[in-house]
């Protein structure tokens, strides 16, 4: 009998103990919200915080993603900018290389008004220790024939032109193994033949030949084109005499001659297209 009043009083006080437990769970549930809503919360919660932490992920991947794309779109109107800008200075360095070409030959013409000039652009130099030739970008068309001087900007006599398309021609430099022309020494007034020599080629000079036995030329004598014959104009700078040598035969003397126009670089001619013959 008195276990029975025992057992029955545990029961009683585990029911009382159970009772407590819940008056005290929902009073803490009375006090902060509904049952239920408060339950299904603490169970979506960390959800909640994963779908927070990817959106912000997201927010921030996509805010990188426009940041590369407004970076590359600037990179591109940059670029833009800067092929702009070299071709504005390619275009001033253009137009200011013309306009040097055309005061010189504005300059030539005035100097030499007996001569009626073709201005050419140099296409292709072609040169060996046998050759020296330029193709331009002016023929027939633009009234070139075969035998026409060419000369520098500055007057210096550059070549002979040996064919003629119509719109091309090939000059032989005054260097060409293969050249000749009739020239003068200007403080004497000797006459002489001016021709390119393959010896020489290399060196950049030509010689100077039939000089006679006893020639007036020195070293640094100014050369320049006789004009006889009427085939070349006379008074063109052929070059300035470097040395003066005797021949293989001992007898005969002969001039190394350096000219005056220059190959590199060179990238305008004038082509002397008629001339008046002065007496």
């Amino acid at each position: 009998m008195k276990r029975s009043s025992n057992r029955f009083f545990l029961m009683l006080l585990a029911l009382a103990a159970a009772v407590a437990v819940l008056m005290s769970v929902m009073t803490y549930f009375s006090t902060t919200s509904a049952a239920l809503p408060n339950l299904a919360g603490i169970i979506v919660s960390p959800f909640r915080s994963a779908s927070a932490a990817i959106a912000e992920t997201f927010g921030r991947w996509t805010g990188y993603f426009t940041e590369v794309d407004a970076l590359r779109e600037e990179n591109r109107q940059l670029k833009l900018q800067i092929a702009e800008m070299e071709e504005t200075v390619r275009q001033a360095t253009f137009d200011r290389e013309e306009n040097a070409h055309l005061r010189n030959l504005a300059d030539l013409r005035e100097q030499r008004r007996d001569l009626h000039f073709e201005s050419a652009r140099v296409l292709v130099q072609d040169s060996s220790n046998w050759y020296s030739q330029l193709t331009i970008n002016k023929g027939t068309a633009h009234d070139l024939t075969v035998g026409d001087a060419v000369v520098t900007e500055e007057g210096d006599l550059l070549g002979v032109v040996t064919e003629a398309g119509l719109n091309w021609a090939t000059v032989r430099t005054i260097l060409d193994s293969e050249s000749s022309i009739g020239a003068l020494v200007f403080r004497s007034g000797g006459s002489a033949l001016a021709q390119g020599d393959f010896s020489l080629m290399s060196r950049g000079c030509l010689s100077l030949n039939y000089l006679g036995t006893e020639p007036d030329v020195v070293a640094g004598d100014l050369i320049v084109t006789s004009g006889l014959g009427g085939y070349y104009p006379s008074q063109l700078v052929i070059g300035y005499v470097e040395e003066v040598r005797t021949g293989d035969d001992g007898l005969a003397q002969y001039a190394v001659l350096r000219p005056e126009m220059t190959l590199d670089g060179l990238t305008q001619v004038y082509v002397v297209t008629s001339f008046d013959i002065v007496d």
